[in-house]
């Protein structure tokens, strides 16, 4: 694809009202993306993506593989460095510094802090040749936990909520499934209760019946703690179960959004047609 078809507009599609976030919710949004871009040389990754993320919401983003998807996730997780945009978390004005403009340690401070991110890959997320334990306690101490019993009690509280043994918390993750390593991830991402969680495919390459049990986890987790999280992924079952609202991403570009359940039954956006009627063939 030449670099100026991919940059051509694509019309979005919006399903529902355009209120980027619950009406309801009194606070500041979470996370505020406006204009986020990124090309890798003449190739786009995305263009021009824009939402919001209230606090205590699960926004998803959907497409095929290629679609931007993930490019926007990792450029907002500091991953890949974005090309033009903003991203806030807060309040644009109101204090809040747009995370793009920030200096790479302030930015590594942040993404230990306030960003946590399970990738579709636990590796990614993990240290395989350290335990299961040793993973949560590098979260916590990178975030100024110091006392190592409490950090230890934290550690087994949620491996525990993970459903992850006791009697493996100090064993190496390389010994794990990859269910059980996805569950550690989450549990290491949940340490210290960010405001933000990404999740990245967190079901793909798992079986049916692990990633069912993990997406019960995640959406119960999500309920509990009351974070902003936003779920990418290909599947709309994953995107169903967790999300509230969605976007569809193709060729690097939102091409409409809307109500999650609104979107998948009764998308307007021919790309989007294509894909519902994929997943219910």
């Amino acid at each position: 694809m030449s670099p100026s078809a991919a940059t051509a507009p694509i019309p979005t599609t919006t399903t529902t009202s355009t209120v980027d976030y619950p009406p309801s919710s009194p606070r500041p949004p979470a996370l505020t993306v406006r204009q986020l871009s990124k090309y890798y040389g003449p190739i786009l990754g995305c263009r021009d993506v824009e939402f919001e993320v209230a606090p205590g919401e699960a926004l998803g983003i959907i497409g095929e593989s290629g679609s931007g998807k993930s490019t926007a996730m990792r450029c907002i997780a500091g991953d890949h460095d974005a090309t033009s945009g903003r991203i806030t978390m807060g309040t644009v004005g109101d204090g809040h510094t747009d995370i793009l403009t920030m200096s790479p340690s302030d930015r590594r401070a942040l993404r230990v802090k306030d960003i946590a991110v399970v990738y579709q890959d636990p590796s990614e997320g993990l240290d395989l040749g350290v335990s299961a334990g040793g993973n949560i306690a590098d979260r916590l101490t990178a975030a100024g936990w110091r006392n190592f019993g409490r950090i230890r009690e934290r550690a087994a509280e949620l491996l525990e909520r993970t459903e992850v043994p006791l009697d493996r918390m100090d064993d190496p993750v390389r010994t794990f499934s990859g269910g059980m390593r996805q569950r550690v991830q989450l549990a290491k991402a949940l340490a210290n209760r960010p405001p933000l969680l990404l999740l990245d495919e967190p079901t793909t390459g798992l079986d049916a019946s692990v990633a069912a049990g993990v997406l019960d986890l995640i959406r119960d987790l999500l309920e509990e703690t009351g974070v902003g999280a936003v779920v990418v992924s290909h599947d709309f079952k994953v995107i169903e179960m967790l999300t509230r609202r969605c976007l569809v991403m193709h060729q690097g570009h939102v091409v409409e959004q809307g109500l999650t359940d609104q979107l998948l039954e009764d998308p307007q956006h021919p790309y989007s047609q294509r894909l519902v009627g994929a997943a219910r063939g």
